[in-house]
């Protein structure tokens, strides 16, 4: 039967409803439509992911031995030694002249005949009174100190403050060497072998030279090879004062190390306590131990192991805080550029081994 449509009838999907229903199913479809509308309006918008970018590493201080290996020249301040032995630096150093009427300083491709004053003084001094009251035919002069002090870049743990100096046990020739040579000549060991000194190189003059410079009261201690303060204890017939400056020191088989107490200007120099274990008994001890030492039967050597991880190099911020201001200051004097013209040779081994401890 056919449904006749009136006026105000209102078709629902296929069925035909009245006014007030359709009124209602008009309501519920807006309903829908505005929840609809108002879910994607409150949809929040996306946001741009922040992708992490990572930062650089730091770079690692310059170690201090390559800003003070590359000074040529000293801080113009006012001498002034900071620090301690192996750990400091130097103000205001003078150079020690390559020549001198009773000594000439070696190795000046190095650039390390610096030092402060007290102990240009005190080498100055050491080598007219030994040439004078003991015949020491004059001082051949190593290592000093670099321009500014600090770390070096290659050799010493210490020198580093301008108080110490190495002094060759091979007697000054009766000439002037050349620069060349002063390069190219090779410090004779004092050893015979691990034990003891050579009796044909290590003289009464060389016992003579040690305990003068020992006699210095400004001299704190003196680093030489066990096996020669062996030998000077037995040419003094064991222990005497001066002998208790005397340190055993490996290897310093050609030379000797001096070190000079703080200067009374160097506010902020670290002196060192006495010497300890110096004495001639400790000296005997020494060679009993290695004796029986070398004696034993050799085993067999051990398995290559990882090799200990080398300790970082110092930095600026490790020494005293004034070594910023001796590397900032202007320097003093002219560049020695007669010191670019040496040719350094390729350096070979002493003829004799350094005596090795335990």
């Amino acid at each position: 039967m056919r449904t006749l449509l009136r006026p105000y009838d209102i078709v629902v999907g296929r069925r035909f409803v009245g006014p007030l229903a359709a009124l209602l199913a008009g309501l519920i479809v807006v309903a829908t439509d505005a929840l609809a509308t108002s879910a994607v309006s409150e949809t929040p918008a996306a946001q741009p992911i922040a992708v992490p970018i990572p930062e650089a590493a730091p770079r690692p201080p310059v170690p201090a031995k390559k800003l003070f290996g590359a000074a040529d020249r000293p801080a113009d301040l006012a001498p002034r030694a900071i620090g301690f032995y192996s750990k400091g630096c130097l103000a205001g150093a003078r150079a020690l002249p390559v020549d001198g009427p009773t000594w000439q300083a070696m190795r000046l491709s190095r650039n390390r005949n610096w030092g402060h004053p007290d102990l240009l003084k005190l080498i100055e001094k050491l080598a007219n009174d030994a040439a004078r009251e003991d015949g020491w035919p004059g001082l051949l002069v190593g290592d000093l100190t670099q321009p500014r002090g600090g770390p070096m870049l290659t050799g010493h743990a210490s020198h580093q403050i301008g108080l110490d100096a190495d002094i060759w046990l091979t007697p000054m020739p009766d000439r002037r060497l050349s620069w060349e040579e002063r390069e190219r000549t090779a410090a004779v060991s004092m050893l015979a072998d691990q034990l003891s000194v050579d009796p044909k190189v290590f003289t009464p003059e060389h016992v003579k030279l040690i305990k003068r410079a020992a006699s210095y009261p400004e001299v704190d201690r003196i680093g030489v090879n066990p096996a020669i303060k062996l030998a000077l204890c037995r040419a003094e017939g064991g222990d005497q004062p001066w002998l208790h400056k005397v340190q055993s020191w490996p290897g310093h088989h050609y030379h000797m190390h001096i070190r000079i107490k703080c200067p009374a200007d160097s506010e902020g120099c670290t002196g060192q306590p006495p010497p300890k274990n110096s004495t001639c008994a400790d000296a005997e001890k020494w060679y009993a131990d290695t004796k029986a030492y070398l004696a034993l039967p050799k085993k067999p050597a051990p398995k290559p192991q990882q090799p200990a991880k080398p300790k970082p190099p110092l930095t600026l911020a490790d020494l005293p805080a004034d070594c910023a201001a001796v590397l900032a200051a202007p320097p003093a004097g002219e560049a020695r550029s007669e010191i670019k013209n040496i040719v350094v040779p390729v350096r070979k081994p002493a003829h004799r081994a350094a005596a090795k401890t335990p």
